[in-house]
């Protein structure tokens, strides 16, 4: 199947269909193996066994910017090329980001007390997460807010782009500023600094969150299709109701 007919919200809703229960299956394999590695994984010289946070504390960080990087990707969608499911892909992935996010900064405080003293720190890595799951919100209140599908759309759509400039000041903040975390272990030009006991769980945890991510959202996307239809009949049912009651209206007064 061409990837243009999953423009069809038919076609997508039968593939989707098809494909959502394979999904959740490896999901659910590879969390169950990650998380068996994580749990024998060494614990670290210095940090202990509050080490193994990083093995979702990691992954939701990654994915609270990847699912911001998916969003900015349908704005596009929205904006320029029109597609049909991109308003859709962005409005279904809001609240998932939003969770990733908040789980990566309950999890960086757990893991940052016995580390540095404290919960929180205003330093430039723990700021800029927090206004990315600000933005989150923002954007989830924006859906609310307006009624009508195709202006909330483009508004969430130019949000969302705006925001995008976030991502990179995440990403390079331990770089550009004195911050209390390390700078990048696993990403970084010179390969991956961590030890295999910890980076193969690691990796695993990642690609876990990874098929999470693609399952909840294709299921959200399915979701919000389907309100959307019932959303469309109910607003013909509502418009039927009232030209029936207008004409039945006109035929008394003409009767009379």
């Amino acid at each position: 199947m061409p990837l243009i007919d999953l423009a069809n919200p038919s076609r997508f809703l039968a593939l989707t269909g098809r494909i959502l229960p394979w999904l959740a299956g490896a999901t659910a394999i590879l969390l169950a193996i990650g998380l068996y590695q994580s749990a024998l994984a060494p614990d670290d010289y210095q940090q202990g066994a509050t080490v193994k946070i990083m093995f979702i504390h990691v992954p939701n960080a990654w994915l609270s910017m990847f699912v911001w990087g998916v969003m900015s990707l349908a704005a596009l969608g929205t904006l320029v090329w029109r597609h049909p499911l991109a308003d859709v892909a962005a409005k279904a992935a809001a609240p998932i980001g939003a969770a990733f996010t908040f789980l990566a900064l309950v999890t960086g405080s757990l893991w940052g007390r016995p580390m540095w003293g404290t919960y929180w720190e205003w330093d430039a890595r723990l700021t800029s997460v927090l206004i990315l799951f600000l933005m989150y919100l923002s954007l989830m209140a924006l859906w609310r807010a307006v009624e009508d599908p195709s202006r909330a759309a483009r508004a969430a759509a130019i949000l969302t782009l705006v925001g995008a400039i976030n991502i990179p000041i995440i990403k390079f903040s331990v770089d550009w500023w004195n911050t209390l975390h390390q700078p990048a272990s696993v990403i970084r030009m010179g390969g991956p600094t961590l030890d295999k006991s910890f980076l193969w769980p690691l990796l695993v945890m990642a690609i876990a969150f990874s098929l999470l991510f693609i399952t909840l959202h294709l299921a959200a996307m399915r979701n919000e299709i389907l309100r959307r239809r019932v959303r469309s009949l109910q607003m013909m049912q509502a418009s039927r109701t009232v030209f029936s009651s207008e004409q039945s209206a006109s035929t008394k007064m003409g009767t009379a």
